[in-house]
């Protein structure tokens, strides 16, 4: 029971916002109804979440509309373009669940996610203006947009302005605790309006025919370089999609101690895009709100999902001459009360804190600006990676001495009491070694070695590599050479077993000079002689 009217309570939310985002989109609204009835059966069926409501979602629709365009070609061609996309994402996804790959989210850091989520939302709320003031712009990009919003607005249609105004003070006046979904109330409003009202007769545009009698499914026919294209957007859909997705399915999981299968639900996603695409709908996800309001109208199983779709399937049915005469204005609104919850700056504040990140999420809401929501999600990830790899390439090296009597050893630099062994340089690399980092490494220690030349021996605590790729091991036969050359004996220490194994290989090959262990830096100290000359060498284990 509690199901069903769960069901009931967010079958009133999913159907306007299904309807608006269709318009955020570019396609028609059938399209929304479409992705919200697949959606919901597909991941009922088949997902692992209990409370996830797979439907289209605010930065899918914008995500879409962005790909669409990037490709060009009349309103028909854009409309089978879009069809591709979804049905090709569908099955991106799919081969995504069958390599297992149910943590490729991570590749969005944090940081990254909420600036594209906040420039986005910035974004969406700009673009639904000039549908509330009726003002023409003549650009596609948010900037200018802007700009033609300021030059037209002496110009706006002030019924439209009126309409869409009170929609928004209702929906954000009873948008939160209300029994009854606000975006509901204000289609209501808007179609009884509109029977007392003549919208044409002062300007303002309707939602129009909704045309559900030709659903079937299509196969888009474009050539060879556009299915192409379409896989190479798709990546980004997909990325953005299950970033999205698999947060609202994981927080709700972790909240109730449930257990959901990443993989299963990638395949779920899949199976739903791909119908969504083939029958003209849009591409659809687990929307954080929306599944936040299926758990807060008291959900117990998927079975609410289900439920919901039926209710949706008979309003539809019943009620579509009247969904046809909703104002775009109310839809414009409930565009950007559903994207609201996304421009709460406080989001970023901990960055401003932990004196991290904060470039990173700037740039990321300035590329989402500037660039466009396609090439600025491309460009985030990017510099999210690039900065990653920029600090791994620049490692940390800590030389290390024995703290007092024990057998400890700790930083010299951080530690004024340890004190450095006598002929041995103790060398800690604070990150993985890696083809980006390895020579700058091995130049850092020469140049330590440099410094004391009274060495004997030299030894590289290498815990932080659980492996190492060819760069690497080409480097360190190069530093290798190097440290025979000035008769020093090299021990690589606390060695893990995969990097053991690989190095026993290329010392083989190298003819040895190398000592190799997995033990501690006290224990490994412990294979010197007072006075020994290079050893050969001998692999130690635990």
């Amino acid at each position: 029971m509690r199901d069903l009217l769960a069901a009931v309570s967010i079958a009133g939310l999913l159907i306007p916002e299904a309807v608006a985002y269709s318009g955020l989109a570019g396609l028609p609204p059938q399209a929304g109804l479409i992705a919200l009835l697949i959606g919901l059966v597909v991941y009922g069926l088949t997902g692992s979440s209990r409370y996830a409501i797979v439907s289209s979602t605010s930065s899918s629709a914008a995500v879409l509309a962005a790909t669409v365009q990037n490709m060009g070609g009349d309103p028909g061609t854009q409309l089978a373009v879009a069809a591709m996309l979804v049905a090709v994402t569908g099955v991106l996804f799919m081969l995504a669940s069958a390599a297992r790959l149910g943590g490729m989210s991570d590749f969005i850091s944090r940081p990254v996610l909420r600036g594209f989520t906040f420039g986005l939302a910035l974004t969406i709320v700009i673009k639904q203006l000039p549908t509330i003031l009726v003002v023409p712009v003549r650009h596609s990009d948010t900037p200018r947009i802007a700009l033609d919003l300021l030059a037209g607005l002496p110009h706006a249609n002030l019924v439209s302005l009126a309409v869409g105004g009170v929609a928004l003070a209702v929906l954000f006046t009873s948008g939160h605790g209300s029994r009854l979904p606000a975006s509901l109330l204000v289609i209501v409003m808007g179609i009884v309006a509109g029977y007392i009202v003549d919208w044409h007769q002062y300007g303002v545009a309707v939602v129009g025919a909704i045309d559900l009698q030709n659903i079937g499914l299509h196969m888009p026919r474009l050539d060879r370089n556009a299915w192409l294209q379409a896989v190479e957007l798709g990546m980004a859909l997909v990325l953005i999609l299950y970033a999205e997705s698999y947060g609202s399915i994981r927080s709700f999981a972790l909240k109730h101690g449930d257990t959901v299968s990443a993989n299963r639900d990638l395949f779920a996603l899949g199976c739903a895009n791909l119908l969504s695409g083939l029958l003209r709908g849009m591409p659809v996800g687990a929307g954080y709100s929306a599944t936040s309001a299926n758990e807060a109208a008291g959900a117990r199983s998927r079975r609410a999902g289900l439920f919901a779709a039926l209710i949706i399937a008979l309003a539809v049915w019943l009620l579509l001459p009247q969904l046809a005469r909703t104002p775009e204005a109310v839809l414009a609104a409930i565009v950007i009360f559903a994207v609201s919850h996304s421009l709460h700056p406080a989001v970023f504040r901990p960055y401003w804190i932990w004196q991290r990140d904060r470039l990173v999420t700037v740039a990321a809401i300035l590329a989402v600006l500037v660039l466009g929501v396609l090439h600025g999600l491309l460009a985030g990830i990017g510099l999210s990676l690039i900065m990653t790899l920029r600090k791994l390439s620049e490692p940390k090296l800590s030389t290390l001495g024995r703290l007092g009597s024990s057998h400890d050893f700790v930083d010299l630099a951080q530690h004024a009491e340890a004190k450095a062994v006598p002929g041995v340089l103790i060398v800690r690399p604070e990150a993985q070694m890696f083809f980006a980092n390895a020579d700058r490494l091995f130049n850092g220690v020469l140049q330590l070695i440099k410094a004391r030349p009274e060495l004997r021996a030299v030894m590289l605590s290498l815990e932080e590599s659980p492996d190492l790729d060819g760069t690497s091991l080409e480097s360190l036969q190069v530093f290798t050479a190097a440290c025979r050359s000035r008769n020093l004996l090299l021990i690589l220490a606390r060695l893990k077993p995969a990097v053991l194994q690989v190095l026993e290989r290329v010392s083989s090959e190298q003819g040895g000079g190398v000592v190799l262990s997995e033990l501690s830096v006290d224990e490994s100290l412990q294979m010197l002689a007072p006075a020994s000359a290079p050893a050969e060498e001998k692999p130690k284990s635990r």
